[in-house]
């Protein structure tokens, strides 16, 4: 079925059939059912039905939307989309009357509502997981808060850390992923009401169906309503960039697994071996996370691309919109899900920090007795090539050594060498001391739960 064709004096040809009908909005079944109900709801109050004849239709709808939710709507060959399916099933139902169902609305400014509502669920959805994931980055945490590790730059040791603290960092970005999602929520408004293009002569309400829907308002130009995807846009990237993020702890994970790093080890249900070399133990659910973002990258890019040329108003190039919001979707929900899965059961036993990852901590010493730190700087740096020079590491070192380095060394500081010590002398908030961390852990809570 079709919701056009008066006007043709025959059937659309089977190449263009084949060529224009994409059964991906299938997908968008019941929010397209649930924004039927409200319109009609309108339309009713505006005087467009009668009270018997809305009662007739909204009751099969609501049969509809039970049907789709429990799988037992049947969609038809002839069914060119997702709008005339509904509205050919509707018909069977309640005949006649359904064919009023359509009454103010174009399919235009239809596929922007059940884009909208489509939107509004899943990004509650993946706001409520990134929330969870946030969480369960914390228990891990606080299992880990005299755990030692090193940080890195240019993936060399930095300075001395703790394994709490870099789960953390990701804990704070699942928190701003979170917010994008919030954030996007806040300018989802309705389109319904503005026809083909430029509106209607019927007495609509859209701030009704609006209302009725949850969502923030009606729209403020019917031209912007139906010809706009920035939200689409916005929803993958907000997709995408919670990907990145995740694709980013999956590459460590893939690291910390291997035999030069050895940081954990992966529970063998979720990790599979080689067809060829016996000993493998691959971890295959992170490596696909890495490779999926490259995919939900694509799909903004997408997204973005599809509009870049188009002129107002609607143009079936949008019809092109759905796949790429629909793959980037279950991308991050997918993601979220295999590495909750991986980290549950992983087992972290990450290798004491390198001997040199102290020695800012020395540097820092000389600052507090006044004096510059590119002096000390330099003091460090002369310490640390003679050692080198010699075969000896920073748990080697002597006083003479600090003494050769620079005078203004004590011997006290031979003891803010030690890992340990280094971490516990952090002053500033937000580092890897445990103090910091349990205000971190407590902090990232309070969020989740608001």
């Amino acid at each position: 079925m079709t919701l056009w064709g008066g006007r043709f004096s025959e059937g659309p040809a089977e190449l263009l059939w084949g060529y224009t009908v994409d059964h991906t909005d299938r997908r968008l079944l019941e929010v397209d059912i649930e924004g039927s109900i409200a319109h009609v709801a309108m339309l009713k109050d505006v005087g467009l039905l009668t009270a018997p004849e809305h009662s007739q239709i909204e009751e099969g709808l609501r049969q509809l939307k039970a049907d789709a939710r429990d799988g037992s709507f049947v969609f038809e060959d002839g069914d060119e989309d997702v709008h005339s399916a509904v509205e050919r099933r509707l018909v069977e139902l309640v005949g006649e009357v359904g064919e009023k169902l359509h009454t103010g609305r174009s399919r235009n400014d239809q596929i922007a509502l059940d884009l909208r509502l489509y939107i509004q669920k899943s990004a509650r959805h993946r706001a409520a997981e990134l929330a969870g994931f946030a969480s369960l980055m914390s228990d891990l945490a606080e299992q880990h808060v005299d755990t030692l590790i090193p940080s890195y730059t240019h993936m060399q040791q930095a300075q001395v850390t703790s394994l709490a603290h870099h789960l953390l960092a990701y804990a704070w970005m699942a928190l701003r992923d979170r917010e994008r999602f919030h954030d996007l929520l806040e300018r989802i408004d309705s389109p319904l009401g503005a026809g083909a293009s430029a509106g209607s002569s019927l007495r609509l309400q859209p701030e009704a169906t609006a209302s009725a829907l949850g969502l923030r308002g009606a729209f403020e130009n019917s031209l912007d309503a139906v010809a706009s995807r920035d939200l689409v846009a916005e929803f993958a990237f907000a997709s995408a960039q919670a990907m990145v993020h995740l694709s980013r702890l999956a590459e460590e994970l893939v690291l910390w697994s291997s035999s030069e790093f050895n940081w954990l080890t992966l529970a063998d249900s979720l990790a599979t071996g080689s067809s060829a070399l016996p000993h493998k133990k691959n971890p295959d659910l992170a490596e696909l996370v890495r490779g999926r973002t490259a995919a939900a990258i694509g799909d903004l890019t997408t997204l973005l691309v599809l509009q870049k040329g188009l002129p107002l108003a609607y143009n079936r190039d949008l019809q092109e919109d759905k796949p790429p919001l629909f793959r980037a979707d279950d991308a991050l929900a997918g993601a979220l899900a295999a590495l909750r899965a991986v980290l549950v059961s992983a087992e972290f036993h990450p290798p004491a920090p390198g001997p040199w990852t102290a020695t800012l901590d020395l540097a820092e010493a000389l600052v507090e007795r006044g004096v510059p730190f590119r002096q000390a700087h330099q003091a460090v740096g002369r310490l640390v090539a003679g050692l080198v020079a010699t075969g000896r590491t920073p748990a080697e070192a002597t006083v003479p050594d600090l003494v050769d380095a620079d005078p203004r060394f004590l011997e006290s500081d031979l003891g803010k060498l030690d890992p340990m010590t280094s971490l516990a002398r952090r002053q500033t908030p937000g580092s890897g001391t445990p103090w910091s961390i349990s205000a971190q852990i407590q902090k990232i809570r309070a969020v989740v739960e608001t």
